[in-house]
């Protein structure tokens, strides 16, 4: 079989499983609105969580910092790319969720890929929920240490896996909020599990940070844990792009020596983590966004209750709808869709076969009125 053969053929069968991604191109709007072509749509697809991406005091940081610093970094931050603004942002950060270090990556599929990558060896083991990102499961499974995956939110699973003789070290790998189910992990539980066992606990808390916890420190925070190692991301609740891992001084140390994605990537730009620090202080003053957002939610949900579609039973800005068939889920999009409302069809192999879903995201920039025209067209749906 031929490159364009091979290329071909994987086209077609994803086609005819419905599983076929497109990019839409839009003209901006990660908040309550978004722009394709001439049409408005509600946005119940933005994991801009509180509308940060859209604040004034936001923006107005990051452009003074491109005033000051340039539009870009310059080089690795192993060359010339870290700067104060990035040191700073790493001091708050720690400051702010109790550790001793933040190192900085361009993005949490970064952080997570050269986390296992630089920590884990040949005779070691990962033992990752079968629901972890495709970040955290691939890099998994490149690494050299074997990967065993534990049931979904099971600690007995976990606490069966870590029974196992291993000749090295072992790392448990979750996330604090599932991005597609939308439900949280029992942390508590799987850290004092861990622990018990001399394993190390990496948690993923992309979905959780800046929406949950005291000042918006997240999952852990709010179920008593700290991790060894915990990623957050800025995509999400920050309203922008990166992430940071949070970890102890001699990790971090190894890190910088070690971690390849680190040490060969461009530095994100210092404006960038001048916006990101402006991003944290509102993190740290929204309980009145946080609190829209929870006023959001139940709204959704108690208004949701009767839908002909399942709802999962996420607490969480993630609210899921199940609908099983893919092609089924395109048509119901396309449905919203022709009535103003712009929800993502998530498919397999983003999901797992027989789980396609409508993953409806609330934010902090929804008015009341938005979800109840949202729930106004869900219930006129047949399924």
């Amino acid at each position: 079989m031929s490159w364009q053969q091979r290329i071909t053929q994987a086209l077609d069968e994803r086609r005819q499983s419905a599983t076929y991604r497109q990019r839409q191109v839009n003209r901006g709007g990660n908040g309550r609105q978004i722009q394709l072509g001439g049409e408005h749509y509600l946005n119940f697809s933005s994991n801009d969580y509180l509308g940060l991406s859209q604040d004034a005091q936001v923006i107005a940081v990051w452009q003074q910092g491109a005033r000051q610093y340039g539009v870009g970094s310059g080089g690795s931050g192993h060359v010339t790319g870290f700067c104060t603004a990035h040191q700073a942002l790493e001091q708050q950060l720690a400051e702010w969720l109790g550790y001793p270090r933040a190192l900085l990556f361009i993005s949490g599929y970064a952080a997570n890929q050269a986390l296992l990558a630089a920590l884990m060896q040949a005779g070691d083991r990962i033992l990752a929920d079968r629901l972890s990102h495709a970040s955290l499961l691939e890099a998994a499974s490149q690494s050299p240490a074997p990967l065993r995956r534990f049931r979904h939110n099971h600690p007995q699973s976990l606490a069966n896996l870590l029974a196992k003789p291993c000749a090295g070290q072992r790392l448990a790998v979750t996330e604090g909020v599932f991005s597609m189910d939308g439900d949280r992990a029992p942390l508590a539980a799987l850290h004092s599990l861990t622990r018990a066992a001399g394993a190390w606990l990496m948690v993923d808390d992309a979905h959780g940070i800046g929406v949950c916890g005291e000042q918006g420190r997240g999952s852990c925070w709010q179920q008593g844990v700290r991790p060894e190692l915990l990623v957050v991301t800025f995509g999400k609740a920050f309203g922008i792009s990166g992430a940071a891992v949070l970890c102890d001084e001699p990790t971090a140390e190894y890190l910088l020596q070690f971690a390849r994605h680190l040490i060969y990537s461009t530095a994100m730009p210092p404006a960038q983590a001048c916006a990101l620090r402006a991003a944290l202080r509102r993190i740290q003053q929204g309980d009145a966004l946080r609190a829209r957002l929870q006023d959001n939610i139940r709204r959704f949900r108690q208004g949701a209750a009767q839908l002909s579609l399942a709802l999962t039973a996420s607490d969480t800005a993630i609210q899921p709808l199940w609908v099983g068939d893919n092609q089924r889920t395109l048509d119901l999009a396309q449905h919203l869709r022709e009535h103003g409302l712009w929800v993502n069809a998530i498919r397999p192999p983003t999901v797992q076969p027989g789980g396609a879903r409508l993953r409806i995201t609330l934010t902090a920039a929804h008015q009341p009125q938005d979800i109840d025209r949202l729930l106004e067209v869900l219930h006129g749906v047949n399924v």
